[in-house]
């Protein structure tokens, strides 16, 4: 049977060997999630045994990945390379109760093993050659834990249901490394003990260990933990999700531009749903969460959805929230230290066109420009000579405007082209592409707004001198 503290604690442990990918990003809100919702505790612990592939920059990786999403954690991080001598009193008690023991075989002599077991047809699992040899601790000996010869070990899952497991097919797993290390398993256990974890959410590429560390808590004598086994994140093509599928670490959508909210909203969606709902607030999320409405079936990530909602996020976000995620954007295309008022109304004029981050900074350079570069199509489709006294005549008009405004420019716009008798789309671009240098923009009169009158006459002139210079059509 299943035992729990009724105050719920649960934890997400990461090995530090490379970044926070997605899947596990998904498994931290997860635990994160069930955690605030029932008003228990979020556990971070650094599972940092394997000395060879764990780093200092992975580690920092993870906690800035953690942080950026917003995924705060109660207790921790702990660390498992620090925790030596609470591994070693539980191996002690396995040790008492003759439940492992020391193993002197070789690698080479292990290996030769397993390779006659293959020829042979049987399961390549370690014999027992060293279990009843009783041996004590010495140089290059590992310790083994001496599982069940027969029976079965059940996982009760959540998700799974009760997924059985012959002992028999199990192995007598090394729990301490010959470097005084503890094994994943050992470790993990002893950890989720000792840290009181009431559910285990995680991906069901573990639940092959699940088995195992059962079988060592029920060894030790601790109660057992709830399982949940969620399945995993697939790429389009329906194989596990990789780095072939794009991008997989958490930090690189920031880099590209996307918004934390964005991300957590759907990293959630993938393998859980609340009716039909799409979007949701981060106070949704902690009230509806929980594990019943996990699904069973893998996830497919699509990029494109991802996409939608950031642009969602940025289309809703409030100005100074966006301007001063911006900052950092800005500063990649050479745009450094804008001020405030001047960056915010910028921020407002792309909030509703821009995907990305990315997106709005490249969009937004032309408003920065001491001098406005003019897309060479654009200058040749829109830029002709014959417009130059119309764009000096509109200066002049707008030097004279009294009511400097949205409302106020596009009620001069209208009258200038009832009084010139010119379309107003055959103003608006050759406009457009002398205030920004593109034929793609915000509304002008939004442009003619937050550049400011002088900015905005200077760049007119600028027009004018540059179609004046332009040799008249067929010449």
């Amino acid at each position: 049977m299943m035992t729990v503290d009724n105050n719920i604690r649960t934890r997400f442990a990461p090995s530090p060997t490379g970044y926070l990918h997605i899947g596990g990003a998904r498994t931290a809100l997860f635990n994160w999630l069930y955690a605030r919702h029932n008003n228990g505790a979020f556990i971070l612990r650094i599972e940092d045994t394997d000395k060879e592939r764990s780093t200092a920059a992975s580690t920092q990786a993870i906690l800035d990945s953690m942080r950026w999403l917003g995924l705060d954690w109660d207790e921790g991080p702990f660390f498992q390379s620090v925790r030596g001598e609470i591994y070693s009193a539980y191996l002690e008690k396995l040790l008492a109760t003759k439940q492992a023991y020391y193993c002197e075989c070789t690698p080479a002599q292990l290996e030769a093993k397993r390779q006659e077991a293959l020829t042979q047809g049987r399961k390549p699992k370690y014999d027992g050659t060293c279990r009843e040899k009783g041996l004590v601790a010495g140089a290059g000996r590992v310790v083994r834990f001496r599982c069940p010869d027969f029976g079965e070990t059940v996982v009760h899952d959540i998700l799974k249901g009760n997924v059985a497991f012959r002992n028999e097919e199990l192995d007598d797993l090394v729990v301490f490394r010959s470097d005084g290390f503890p094994t994943y398993n050992f470790a993990v256990v002893v950890d989720d003990a000792e840290m009181r974890i009431t559910h285990i959410i995680r991906g069901d590429d573990h639940l092959n260990n699940t088995p195992r560390q059962i079988l060592l808590y029920n060894a030790l004598g601790l109660p057992l933990p709830v399982f949940c086994h969620v399945p995993m994140i697939l790429g389009a093509d329906k194989a596990r999700l990789s780095k072939r599928h794009g991008a997989t670490s958490v930090m690189a959508y920031q880099e590209m531009g996307y918004l934390p909210q964005a991300v957590v909203n759907y990293l959630v969606r993938l393998g859980w749903s609340h009716q039909d709902q799409e979007i949701f607030s981060l106070a949704e999320l902690i009230s509806f969460f929980g594990l019943g409405s996990l699904g069973k079936s893998a996830a497919v990530f699509n990029e494109e959805k991802l996409l939608w909602l950031n642009q969602h996020y940025i289309k809703t976000g409030t100005v100074e929230e966006i301007a001063l995620l911006l900052k950092p954007f800005l500063a990649q295309v050479g745009i450094n230290d804008p001020a405030d008022g001047f960056l915010q109304q910028v921020t407002a004029d792309l909030l509703t066109r821009s995907k990305t981050l990315i997106d709005m900074a490249q969009a937004g350079m032309f408003y920065f420009a001491d001098k406005v570069a003019y897309d060479e199509e654009a200058a040749n489709k829109f830029l002709l000579p014959s417009v130059g006294a119309i764009l000096a005549q509109f200066a002049q008009c707008l030097a004279e405007l009294q009511d400097y405004s949205k409302a106020g420019i596009e009620q001069l716009l209208r009258n200038f082209a009832a009084d010139t008798g010119i379309k107003l789309k055959d103003i608006a671009q050759p406009l457009r592409v002398v205030l920004t240098g593109k034929t793609v923009s915000p509304g002008i009169d939004e442009v003619m707004v937050s550049l400011g009158r002088e900015k905005t006459l200077q760049r007119l002139r600028d027009g004018v001198e540059f179609v004046g210079a332009k040799p008249p059509q067929g010449s």
